[in-house]
């Protein structure tokens, strides 16, 4: 018995089996319901919601807030990976020439979001400027709370900043792409997907084999988002090679979904009430300024990098690279296209960080609430 501890500990993260069970449960029926009532990405948004709204209510369950092991989240990442990997054509390179127009307007983006939000969280949140600096950070999620919390952050406030800001993409974006489309946006690059052969069980084995490789390599060679981006370059390779030519199934889409929403939604578990709503509340503001300047984006370069317009507009989301990759999968839009922009902001987003951080005042100065 005691070195089964070690593994459990590993595995469940000392999380009672009956909270883990309930806390997924819960995420289960409220994907269920909103998959049911059609709304886009339904199970995402409605484990997310239901998790989320419970955890920042303040319920307990078995006397224990909702909660799911982060690592958790992280098995089911590859998933995305190889979905994506999948859509990639023949001869992605030179596809990808053809994209520079948006990469480009990143490099502006990136810096001009950071700015706003950081005016933003300081004049009308009166957050003190290291919380404000972190928290206006338009990718990057780890990066930002990491750092921030070396830096003398304020970490309720920065993490509730930084978690909404993803929660809102996510929550938006399908909804108004439904409302504005009336139908599921799609992409003939994503449409070849579902040209796949069935999945049968030496396929699936190898699927998983490509995400639990690629994953592994990518950690290796320190690439960012490991979990996604390795097993999305082992897929790429494969199918573009065709070597193989099978696609994660539906079901498997949609268990990603509700792990990814399930465990997010924990994440606001334990937050002081007046201080959620007000991250909130900055956090609506930002989201709004950013997706309108995507949305401008989306309709002004489009036609420059032969896109759809909504895969623009989702390029320039600033939600969280796995978020918004599972939202260009399961929306089926250009989902390398969307992937590879992400990538990017992430690492504008970091160098930006590190090059404004030297004038931000010591961290024994900042005052927090």
């Amino acid at each position: 018995m005691p070195r089964s501890l070690p593994l459990r500990r590993l595995i469940f993260a000392d999380i009672p089996l009956r909270v883990l069970g309930s806390t997924f449960a819960l995420g289960l029926a409220g994907g269920s319901l909103a998959h049911l009532a059609g709304v886009p990405l339904g199970m995402l948004i409605g484990s997310l919601l239901a998790v989320g709204g419970a955890a920042a209510a303040g319920l307990r369950i078995f006397a224990a807030p909702p909660a799911v092991p982060l690592r958790w989240r992280d098995m089911f990442i590859p998933v995305i990976g190889v979905a994506i990997g999948a859509t990639v054509p023949p001869d992605p390179l030179a596809q990808a020439a053809g994209w520079w127009v948006t990469l480009a307007a990143l490099v502006a983006f990136v810096p001009v979001m950071h700015a706003l939000g950081y005016l933003a969280y300081r004049r009308l949140g009166g957050l003190d400027p290291t919380t404000a600096f972190f928290a206006a950070m338009p990718g990057g999620l780890i990066e930002a709370i990491t750092m921030g919390d070396k830096a003398g952050a304020e970490p309720q406030m920065l993490v509730t900043l930084q978690f909404s800001r993803i929660v809102l993409c996510i929550v938006s974006i399908p909804l108004a792409f439904a409302l504005v489309t009336g139908q599921a946006v799609g992409s003939a690059a994503v449409a070849e997907a579902a040209t796949a052969p069935p999945l049968t069980p030496a396929l699936g084995v190898a699927l998983v084999v490509i995400g639990a490789g690629g994953w592994w390599l990518a950690h290796l060679l320190r690439l960012p988002a490991p979990v996604l981006i390795g097993p999305l370059l082992a897929s790429a390779v494969l199918h573009a090679t065709g070597v193989i030519a099978a696609a994660p199934p539906d079901w498997a889409v949609l268990a990603t979904q509700w792990v990814v929403g399930t465990s997010l939604g924990t994440r606001f578990a334990g937050m002081d009430r007046a201080r959620l709503w007000l991250g909130l509340r900055l956090a609506v503001l930002y989201v709004a300024v950013a997706m309108s300047l995507a949305v401008g984006l989306g309709l002004t370069l489009a036609d420059a990098v032969g896109e759809p317009v909504p895969a623009v507009i989702l390029a320039f989301a600033p939600g969280g690279i796995s978020e918004m990759s599972l939202v260009a999968v399961s929306l089926q839009l250009a989902a390398v296209y969307v992937t590879l922009h992400h990538v990017a902001r992430i690492v504008l987003a970091v160098l930006v960080l590190r090059l404004g951080q030297r004038w931000l005042p010591p961290p024994d100065t900042a005052r927090f609430p």
